[in-house]
C-alpha cells in the first residue's frame, strides 16, 4: 500500500530539517571561519551598495522614463539578494560539489538511498554563511519601502496583497534559478566534470539583476527575449520588484501577462530540469565502471 502524500511530505521535511541542522553544526564547529564568510558576504554587499549611491548622486533613475529611481532600484537591488542568498545558501554548495561526487564515486551511495536522488543532491548541505545577505536585504528592502511610503508625492500604499504576491513571485524566482542549478549540475554526468559552475552562474546572475527596460533598446532587445522566454532569468527579480516598486495599478498593459508568463516559467523550469536530471542519471555508469 502506497504511503499518503502527507506522510511523504513530513519525512521529506524531517530529511531536510537533519541536513539543516547537520550543516549549522558543522559551521558552528569553525565559528571563525563562519564568521569571516558573512563579514565578506556583508562587506561585498555593502560596497553594491555605495557603488549605487554613487550613481544617484548624478541621476535620478536607472533609464530615462522607467520608473526606476533610487528607492525603487534599492527595493530591486533587496529582491536580487533575497533570491541569490536563499539559492546559493541551499543549492550552490550541493549543485559545486556534484561533480566530485560522480568522481569519487559518491553518487553511487545516493543511488542507493530510499529517497528521492534529486532531493538527496539539491539540499543535503546548507551554507548558512549565504543568508547573511538575505539579512542586509530585509533591511534594505525595508529602508526602501518606507521611503516609497512616506514620499511627499505619490506614495505607494504597500497593500497586504502586494506583499503577498511579492512573496509568491520571489519564491517562483528562487525555483527558477535551482531549475537552472540542477541543470548545469546534471552536465557533471556527460561532461565528467564541471568546473565552469559557478562562473556560469555569475554570468547568469548578472543579467537577472537589472531591471529589464535597460535591455530594451537597439541590439539589446535580442538579450531580452534571450533571457526573458528562452532562459527566464529576467523575470526571477523583475516581477516581484515591480509588485512592490510600482502600485498595482495602474500597470503596464504587458505587466499581467509577464507575471502569469512567470509562473508558467516556474512550472516549465521545474519540468525541464527534473527530466534532464532523470536523462542524466540514466546516462550515468558507477564510477567503478
Amino acid at each position: 500500500m502506497t504511503p499518503p502524500l502527507s506522510t511523504h511530505r513530513t519525512r521529506y521535511a524531517k530529511v531536510f530539517l537533519t541536513f539543516a541542522r547537520n550543516s549549522l553544526v558543522r559551521d558552528m564547529t569553525f565559528r571563525a571561519n563562519f564568521l569571516f564568510q558573512c563579514i565578506s558576504s556583508i562587506s561585498w554587499t555593502l560596497m553594491n551598495v555605495g557603488f549605487y549611491l554613487i550613481i544617484f548622486q548624478f541621476t535620478s533613475s536607472i533609464g530615462e522614463d522607467t520608473g526606476w529611481g533610487k528607492y525603487q532600484f534599492f527595493l530591486f537591488l533587496a529582491t536580487t539578494w533575497f533570491i541569490n542568498s536563499l539559492v546559493q545558501a541551499f543549492f550552490m554548495p550541493n549543485a559545486e560539489e556534484f561533480s566530485e561526487l560522480i568522481r569519487t564515486g559518491g553518487l553511487d551511495f545516493a543511488l542507493l538511498k530510499p529517497i528521492d536522488t534529486q532531493f538527496l543532491i539539491s539540499f543535503r548541505r546548507v551554507d548558512w554563511s549565504a543568508l547573511s545577505n538575505f539579512a542586509v536585504g530585509v533591511v534594505m528592502l525595508v529602508w526602501s519601502m518606507v521611503h516609497l511610503a512616506t514620499r511627499p508625492v505619490d506614495p505607494i500604499d504597500f497593500s497586504l496583497l502586494a506583499i503577498s504576491l511579492y512573496i509568491f513571485y520571489v519564491l517562483c524566482g528562487v525555483m527558477i534559478m535551482y531549475s537552472l542549478m540542477i541543470c548545469l549540475s546534471a552536465t557533471s554526468i556527460w561532461l565528467g566534470r564541471n568546473q565552469t559552475l559557478y562562473n556560469f552562474w555569475f554570468y547568469i546572475t548578472n543579467f537577472s539583476r537589472y531591471p529589464m527596460e535597460i535591455y530594451q533598446r537597439s541590439w539589446g532587445w535580442s538579450l531580452w527575449g534571450l533571457f526573458t522566454f528562452a532562459v527566464p532569468v529576467l523575470v526571477v527579480v523583475n516581477v516581484p520588484a515591480r509588485i512592490l516598486a510600482r502600485p498595482l495599478d495602474p500597470r503596464a498593459w504587458w505587466e499581467v501577462p509577464l507575471a502569469l508568463f512567470a509562473i508558467a516559467a516556474t512550472a516549465i523550469s521545474l519540468f525541464v530540469s527534473r527530466w534532464v536530471f532523470k536523462r542524466a542519471l540514466g546516462s550515468y555508469r558507477s564510477a567503478s565502471s
